[in-house]
């Protein structure tokens, strides 16, 4: 699965693109000590002022080349890591907020979502300059190959090895980085679980508790974090010291080659600082290797919220609903059957105890805001900004916000669970006669043993039998004794 994420995340025609700049910029970065190589073979040796000022000139275009080439391609990338990364923040989101749901605690879900998801959508930065540092190295091989042919041998044959190695050291920071991850996940994840529940854990007297094992959870991604870090300073400094090693062989060498006069003046130059540039495109090679060992852990841990098991749900509930009709369910148990009702795309279900967000009333609503919040018998200015969770209402004022939320969605079947229990009788008929109106035409079910709302409804289901309001008040004494007790 790991490898399936790192494939969909790849944008290729954006990374084709900017690897095609960015190998123009290493391109031209390798082609500057050539160019000035030249520069003192055929200009300054030679004393002509003329030819000097011409590839000063040509020094002059090659830097503006390969800087826009840097400039224009590195804003492509950056573009396409950022869609990638989005990209799999709205499937890790989809997969969380679907109707199967996630086993996982809302703050693992998070950071998945986000460090997880920003270091797999990286991969689209690193594989064109990695494409681009090879590209630089090719240039440089060819270069000193038509120079000296050891040189460019030396370089040719020796970076296979060398790159070999670099994956092999990027082997421990890759299972230290998963760890890392996995650790940070769960520590976010016991955090969103405690603050949600901590008026909970404040009656309980358990806060000791909860905060001694969120400082063992705490601790032990910490450890993870340190070895982590370690071992990407490890990797860096051991990449380092190879490439060190190699630049200063090559540069031996053709020190040597120099002496022995089979290399120019200019040439040695050049030489001399082919090797200094071989610096940037192996530490390009340790950058990606880095990055790539990063972005597969994050892409395994991706890919297990993905294709995990799904939460355990009910079983969908399935009954009969004429198009338009406003049923009632006169239940006072009703869980079960929202759940199963929760399943299907087409039916929107309203809790009885939905939550409401920091922001205005007509935020909080949406849609037709004004009809929606008449319906409700909303009495608060749809301007007044709400506290967190509308904690600045009464408990009959968010309930109708969070009802006029769910009438304004305008779903093609829409199930209300006990929608006024906390407003007045008088107002829980303005609601009644409001939710009938508006649902006017489309299907709706309330599921209520309120008296007032089940008065307006076509038809209501009771203990498995279905007739009026009217009727089951006249014909059934259970059903008068749930809905008027």
């Amino acid at each position: 699965m790991a490898e399936r994420v790192l494939r969909e995340a790849v944008q290729r025609r954006k990374i084709a693109l900017a690897a095609l700049l960015a190998i123009g910029h290493q391109g031209g970065e390798a082609l500057v000590p050539v160019v000035i190589g030249v520069v003192i073979d055929q200009a300054v040796s030679a004393g002509s002022v003329a030819r000097l000022l011409w590839w000063l000139g040509a020094l002059a275009v090659l830097f503006a080349v390969l800087s826009t080439c840097y400039r224009f391609g590195a804003r492509i990338a950056e573009r396409a890591s950022e869609m990638s990364a989005h990209d799999l923040r709205l499937k890790i989101t989809g997969r969380a907020i679907g109707a199967d749901g996630s086993p996982r605690l809302p703050g693992e879900l998070v950071n998945v979502a986000t460090s997880d998801a920003q270091r797999v959508g990286a991969l689209n930065v690193a594989l064109p300059f990695g494409i681009a540092g090879l590209a630089g190295l090719i240039v440089s091989a060819v270069a000193l190959l038509r120079m000296s042919i050891p040189l460019g041998l030396l370089v040719l044959l020796g970076t296979p090895p060398l790159l070999w190695l670099a994956h092999l050291i990027g082997k421990p920071l890759e299972r230290r980085s998963e760890v890392e991850q996995d650790r940070a996940a769960q520590a976010s994840g016991l955090a969103a679980d405690l603050v949600s529940g901590l008026r909970v854990l404040k009656g309980l007297g358990a806060e000791a508790a909860a905060v001694a094992r969120y400082r063992r959870t705490s601790q032990a991604s910490l450890a993870a974090t340190l070895r982590a870090a370690r071992a990407e300073a490890g990797h860096d400094g051991a990449i380092l010291a190879l490439t060190g090693a190699f630049i200063a062989v090559v540069a031996l060498v053709g020190a040597g080659l120099a002496a022995d006069g089979q290399l120019t003046i200019g040439e040695l130059v050049a030489a001399v600082g082919l090797a200094q540039f071989l610096v940037t495109p192996f530490q390009i090679f340790g950058w990606v290797n880095s990055q790539l060992a990063q972005a597969r852990a994050s892409a395994a841990r991706i890919g297990d919220v993905l294709s995990e098991p799904s939460a355990s749900l009910a079983e969908p509930s399935t009954m009969d609903v004429v198009p338009g009709e406003l049923l009632g369910i006169a239940a006072t148990d009703a869980d079960e059957l929202l759940a199963g009702l929760a399943h299907r795309p087409d039916v929107l279900v309203a809790p009885h105890d939905a939550d409401l967000f920091t922001g205005t009333v007509a935020e909080n609503i949406g849609g037709d805001v004004e009809r929606a919040m008449a319906a409700a018998a909303v009495d608060v200015p749809a301007d007044e900004v709400l506290a967190e969770g509308g904690k600045s209402l009464s408990g009959g004022q968010r309930q109708r916000v969070a009802l006029a939320r769910a009438l304004a969605a305008e779903a093609p079947v829409l199930v209300l669970h006990e929608p006024t229990t906390a407003v007045d009788p008088v107002t829980e008929a303005r609601i009644a006669a409001g939710i009938a109106e508006h649902r006017r035409g489309r299907s709706t079910i309330l599921v209520t043993t309120s008296p007032a709302l089940l008065a307006v409804t076509d038809r209501v289901l009771f203990a498995g039998s279905a007739a009026t309001h009217t009727e089951l008040l006249r014909d059934s004494d259970s059903y008068r004794e749930t809905v008027l007790s």
